[in-house]
């Protein structure tokens, strides 16, 4: 008797079957998928008055949950040529409230000097009150605070009041300090700021303990990271500085980053 032998093939499935299953499997995931919680967002910003000024700080990684959507943003974001704003929270929020407050600010100084110019004799700095730009800020973050999730740090100089740092956490209160810190990365180095803190430092002097702030955050802080930028303001303008991972301070015997690129400096 002859046996007939067979060979067994896998059994595949039809494309359309295979796409209508996958199409079941995304909708399960969804409907166990609380989408009603709020995407978790961290960074580490920093703003601290000085002898002759103000200097503001940030990390530039920007996270989605645990995933990290920019690892070079810009969170300093400027207003106007005397004042700038730290940015943490909703990217999306916190970039919404600084277009209207700039919006806000322009008016105001297009009514009251004739609008603004680029530093020159013809066309001198459009400058407002630290105070009011403040102000303008927590009216906006405290109107909003149930649909709004942002912290932010309004800094900058004026002829009137001098060096001046507004801190606006989420809710909308609004604090005149010394310095101001925000974010998920400043509950690791609260102690470290108060501990070192000095008053009318001189600019290098505290551009150096700022970026030391981030630095230490940034090895603490998994939603904290990339460069740090920093933005000086005083009398004569403001300069821009960008300080890469390869001269952040070391911490808890991290490696030290590979050589081979240096600090940029840029004049706003």
């Amino acid at each position: 008797v002859l046996k007939k032998r067979f060979r067994c093939t896998p059994r595949t499935t039809p494309p359309r079957a295979r796409e209508r299953r996958r199409r079941d499997d995304a909708h399960d995931t969804m409907e166990e998928t609380d989408l009603t919680v709020p995407v978790s967002t961290g960074t580490t910003i920093l703003a601290c008055a000085y002898r002759n000024g103000v200097v503001l700080a940030a990390d530039s990684r920007t996270s989605t949950g645990t995933y990290v959507a920019n690892r070079a943003s810009d969170k300093i974001t400027q207003i106007c040529d005397n004042v700038w704003m730290c940015r943490s929270g909703s990217a999306a929020d916190t970039q919404n409230v600084a277009a209207y407050v700039k919006r806000m600010v322009e008016e105001h100084a297009m009514e009251r000097n004739g609008g603004g110019g680029t530093g020159t004799e013809n066309e001198p700095m459009m400058m407002v009150d630290v105070r009011l730009v403040a102000k303008l800020t927590q009216k906006i973050a405290y109107e909003n605070k149930e649909k709004l999730q942002a912290g932010m740090i309004i800094a900058g100089w004026d002829r009137i009041r001098g060096a001046q740092v507004y801190g606006i956490p989420l809710g909308g209160s609004m604090l005149e300090a010394p310095f101001s810190v925000s974010g998920s990365g400043s509950a690791h180095i609260y102690g470290y700021l108060d501990n070192t803190y000095k008053e009318n430092m001189e600019r290098e002097e505290c551009e150096r303990w700022m970026t030391e702030a981030i630095s230490l955050a940034i090895a603490r802080d998994a939603s904290s990271g990339g460069v740090i930028r920093l933005v000086t303001i005083h009398e004569n303008g403001c300069e821009k500085q960008c300080v890469l991972p390869k001269d952040h301070k070391v911490c808890d015997g991290e490696l030290e980053q590979v050589a081979g690129a240096t600090t940029t400096t840029a004049m706003v």
